[in-house]
């Protein structure tokens, strides 16, 4: 049976963030993820999150100016320094929150930098945070992200991310596989699922067109949610979409899964 994890920054936005953990449990989850914890007061966080009994299974290292379009800077050979304090921080804040697993998002390289320079310096930053997460006993993940909601992104396949993991060569980098993404970048979700199981830690739905939830488009969640099951994928499976409705009224999908 999938377990699945609410994702507080796309579910119950209809209130504050702080408020959305309980509301998450009223709803029956078990778990939360969500982008970014670092605006948040830490002790108040921690409070909210002990409180509320959900275990936080994932958010995502500091990203750079996320209102004003960056998605990640792994790949800016300008802002190593950033890249590696980042990682500091999302350590003190994994430890405050228990969670053992923290996302990279590579980030849109610079157009004054070639495509090559970009590709190894996010190598070398992956490297870096692969090796000090592990002596803090967490787990990285790489994320690919399409180019259609993110142009220019520097992971937008399956395919490309596991070229990186291989090429950082650290059994502490794994792959996160949203399968939205991924249908708008390849399809082919449950082959690529069972094909690359063990380097999978954690997947993320939304239904496509539209981000919505499963059942409003064109993937067929029943059967992707049996085929993980029979694959024996054990880890969480997030619900990172956009209600098309009230949060709440979404959740009609999940029924059959609780």
């Amino acid at each position: 049976m999938p377990r699945f994890a609410a994702n507080l920054s796309f579910l119950f936005t209809e209130r504050p963030f702080l408020e959305r953990f309980a509301a998450a449990r009223a709803a029956g989850f078990a778990a939360v993820e969500f982008h970014f914890p670092y605006q948040h007061d830490p002790a108040a966080l921690a409070e909210v999150v002990l409180t509320s009994g959900l275990e936080v299974v994932l958010f995502n290292l500091p990203a750079g100016d996320w209102a004003a379009g960056e998605r990640g800077i792994a790949c800016h050979p300008r802002r190593i320094a950033e890249f590696q304090d980042g990682v500091g921080q999302a350590i003190d804040h994994a430890r405050l929150l228990g969670c053992g697993r923290l996302n990279c998002l590579a980030g849109i390289a610079p157009g004054d930098i070639s495509h090559d320079r970009a590709r190894e310096t996010l190598i070398e930053n992956l490297r870096f945070a692969a090796a000090v997460l592990r002596r803090a006993g967490i787990e990285l993940l790489l994320e690919p992200l399409n180019t259609r909601d993110t142009p220019g992104f520097m992971v937008a396949t399956t395919r490309a991310a596991l070229a990186l993991i291989k090429a950082v060569d650290s059994d502490n980098l794994r792959l996160q596989y949203d399968i939205y993404h991924a249908q708008v970048m390849e399809g082919d979700l449950a082959r690529t699922v069972a094909e690359h199981l063990p380097r999978i830690a954690h997947i993320q739905v939304a239904d496509n067109p539209g981000r919505h939830e499963p059942g409003t488009g064109e993937i067929n969640f029943p059967f992707l949610l049996r085929h993980l099951d029979r694959i024996g994928y054990a880890g969480w499976v997030g619900c990172e979409y956009q209600p098309s409705g009230g949060t709440e009224g979404s959740f009609g999908w999940l029924e059959p899964w609780r």
